[in-house]
């Protein structure tokens, strides 16, 4: 009801405003002619009119001034519907008796009761339509007019303000459908961004937990190695010295791998949670989880050496690979699915493939929306790698990652 009240008082624009001057000059218009061309039309023939006691109607000032009293202030009917409707409905019915009551046309009180329908409540809709129905029906007729006349317009006049007042409430309930549809799409767009900015969240913070157990990892070694060199500085200079470079080669390597992830921590809020991580040596696990699901799994990992891979971007496509594995399962109904996992030392790139013969990525199923993938696409892009998710030659889907061995260094503007 509320947004009903709005809608009839916002603020028109220039172009309503003329649109509104256009139907009013239309009307006027069309009651002129209706004055004085409607009778001839009825009753062509000029004997039967006098016999009957009708006059055709000659245009006069008074004539003129009642039409435009009734058809004029529909320029004002969306701004002040209720007020012009009662306005254009009393002035037909008071200048009728002056005017010869079946030629002062009802189009001014028709429109007014069609923006009332189509603007305000239903109720208010079918007030407006009894009330224009009671007036055109019981307004007295002028002494001399024909009782046959008088009534044929009657039923007509009262027959053409329910057909206004259904029109335009068949209008209203059309605009009221369009706008909850709108507002339906644009609930469904405002989840589905929820959802993908839970999605990319979530993987932040797995990425940042990776980080965290890189970083423990590290500095466990450290420890241990700079205990040893502690021990032995005095007794094995040369073991302690080694000891101690194996501590500044640690640390070096896990400062890079720290660089290349802070990005993923800026951008986070709150603690990381801390729960070990997982890399490729586990990735046997996953085909077991495949082959238990009814699967027929196979996995490839000899053109994979994980010594030259930095530890954070193995757990990275571990995970990749985890979440395509959970994708087959739940989603794909497939039979087969094929991992793949290579290095490419020369160009520097560690590569993850994923195949199977499911159901593919077809309409609702399309890349962008589909389950997982999303984080997967988010997981490679935060390690300046490529991600795609394309139809498998077995006629499933083929998730295809490329991650680069060396990292770029995050930039702090």
């Amino acid at each position: 009801m509320d947004r009903l009240f709005r809608q009839s008082a916002r603020r028109l624009s220039a172009t309503d405003w003329l649109i509104d001057a256009v139907i009013a000059l239309g009307a006027f218009g069309f009651a002129c002619l209706q004055l004085t061309l409607a009778v001839n039309l009825l009753i062509p023939d000029d004997f039967m009119r006098r016999l009957m006691g009708i006059q055709a109607m000659v245009p006069t000032a008074l004539s003129l001034g009642a039409i435009a009293l009734t058809t004029l202030p529909l320029v004002a009917r969306r701004r002040f519907p209720w007020p012009v409707f009662a306005w254009t409905l009393l002035a037909w019915a008071v200048l009728q008796m002056e005017m010869n009551g079946i030629a002062l046309s009802v189009a001014g009180p028709l429109i007014a009761l069609f923006t009332v329908a189509s603007t305000r409540s239903r109720g208010e809709a079918v007030a407006a339509c009894a009330v224009a129905v009671a007036v055109f029906l019981f307004a007295p007729a002028p002494p001399d007019q024909s009782r046959i006349l008088t009534q044929l317009t009657l039923f007509q006049n009262g027959a053409l303000a329910l057909a206004a007042a259904f029109a335009g409430y068949a209008l209203h309930e059309h605009q009221e459908h369009l706008r909850a549809v709108e507002e339906r799409a644009l609930a469904a767009e405002r989840t589905r961004e929820t959802e993908a900015r839970r999605r990319v969240e979530a993987e932040r913070v797995s990425i940042a937990r990776e980080v965290h157990d890189i970083t423990a990892h590290s500095l466990s070694a450290v420890s241990i190695q700079a205990a040893a060199a502690e021990r032995l500085v005095d007794r094995d200079p040369a073991a302690a010295r080694a000891a101690i470079a194996e501590v500044r080669r640690t640390a070096k390597t896990a400062l890079e791998e720290i660089r290349a992830m802070i990005g993923v921590l800026r951008t986070g809020e709150g603690p990381a949670e801390t729960a070990p991580t997982e890399g490729t040596e586990r990735m046997a696990d996953l085909t077991a989880y495949l082959e238990g699901a009814g699967i027929q799994a196979s996995l490839a990992m000899e053109g994979y050496d994980r010594a030259v891979v930095p530890t954070f971007i193995d757990v990275a496509l571990y995970g990749i690979a985890r979440e395509a594995a959970t994708n087959i399962v739940r989603h794909a109904d497939a039979t087969r699915a094929a991992v793949t996992l290579a290095t490419d030392a020369a160009a520097g790139w560690a590569h993850l493939t994923v195949d199977d013969d499911g159901r593919g990525l077809t309409g609702a199923q399309a890349p962008a929306d589909h389950h997982g993938l999303l984080g997967m696409r988010e997981r490679a892009r935060l390690l300046h790698g490529t991600f795609a998710a394309e139809p498998s030659p077995w006629g499933g889907v083929r998730i295809a990652v490329a991650i680069p061995l060396v990292q770029k260094e995050e930039s702090d503007g």
